[in-house]
């Protein structure tokens, strides 16, 4: 099989089966051999239900980024080969591209919308992986694949690449692995940095961005390592506790819609309802991850000061 075959066979049954067999190892190792993690039935199946609804859904729209990635082939300033170089090249590129996807599906409020899905569970498996949102091809954060192609990359590749860089990331949402090698741990997103990410403690917020590498965490001040005497708590800083597939789907772009019905807002307050962080508001009545994570170390400095009372009283 040449390079090319390899690039262009479709690997839907293949990494079906690769998912739910870690799936299936992972719930023999916490159930019949005592492996740290939690599994939640109703939690799991929930998760697995809202991944093949998003692959219908996802696949059915496809057309919108997979057209205009081949759209934007007329506009290459090259067209690189197809080598193991140029692949392993473009691996790095879109690696560096969901990193800036990821980070803008946190801070912005419309993309956050699609992803907030993912970060429903108040788990943390391998079926959590799977549980995805339903309005990818809706969010425009998919026309990140855009600037790949321009530069070079045939559109093939970079759906290749980008199917290695999800099948990676699958492997990262346990907790039956700890912490690997430090060096490992330096250069490549693992388990433990993912599971900071997946975190609603205040310090672990908007944190660990990186799909198969950490540097640009590193790189970008984004990183925060994993403290194994303050665990994570997965889920949202407001915990939807619903495992309606509806409501998990939908339930942030209906706040968005009460939002924009508000009475009384100016034009960029209506805007700001789309584009600014979750949980800015426009009076200041709810907070943002960066609200909360201030007050978190105001309220650590204010219990950490030294005691201004005299001696002996």
């Amino acid at each position: 099989m040449t390079l090319e075959q390899l690039i262009a066979t479709n690997f839907t049954v293949v990494t079906l089966a690769f998912y739910f067999s870690f799936i299936l190892i992972e719930a023999f190792s916490i159930r019949f051999l005592k492996a740290r993690g939690e599994l939640n039935a109703k939690d799991n199946l929930t998760c697995i239900f809202m991944g093949l609804m998003s692959s219908v859904a996802n696949g059915a729209a496809a057309f919108i980024s997979v057209g205009a990635m081949y759209w934007a082939m007329q506009y290459q300033i090259i067209s690189l080969p197809i080598t193991i170089t140029t692949v392993v090249i473009c691996f790095i590129a879109n690696d560096l591209r969901f990193y800036v996807h990821h980070r803008l599906a946190h801070r912005v409020r419309w993309p956050w919308a699609m992803h907030v899905v993912h970060h429903s569970s108040q788990h943390y498996n391998y079926s959590v992986a799977l549980r995805q949102a339903w309005t990818k091809h809706f969010s425009g954060m998919l026309l990140l694949y855009v600037p790949l192609v321009i530069i070079g990359f045939n559109p093939a590749v970079i759906l290749f690449v980008a199917l290695v860089n999800s099948s990676y990331q699958f492997l990262l949402h346990t907790e039956t692995i700890g912490k690997l090698p430090r060096w490992f741990e330096f250069i490549f997103n693992t388990p433990s940095h993912h599971r900071v990410h997946h975190a609603n403690n205040p310090q672990y917020l908007d944190a660990n961005y990186g799909g198969t590498l950490i540097i640009w965490d590193r790189l970008f001040g984004t990183f925060a390592e994993e403290d194994l005497e303050d665990r994570p708590v997965y889920g949202l800083v407001k915990n939807l506790d619903t495992f309606n597939p509806i409501k998990i789907a939908f339930h942030e772009y209906w706040g968005i819609v009460q939002d924009q019905l508000q009475k009384g807002l100016t034009l960029k307050d209506r805007a700001l309802y789309l584009l600014a962080p979750p949980g800015w508001s426009h009076d200041g009545s709810r907070l943002t991850s960066e609200d909360i994570k201030r007050e978190y170390y105001a309220s650590r400095s204010e219990t950490s000061s030294p005691s201004l009372a005299p001696a002996g009283d």
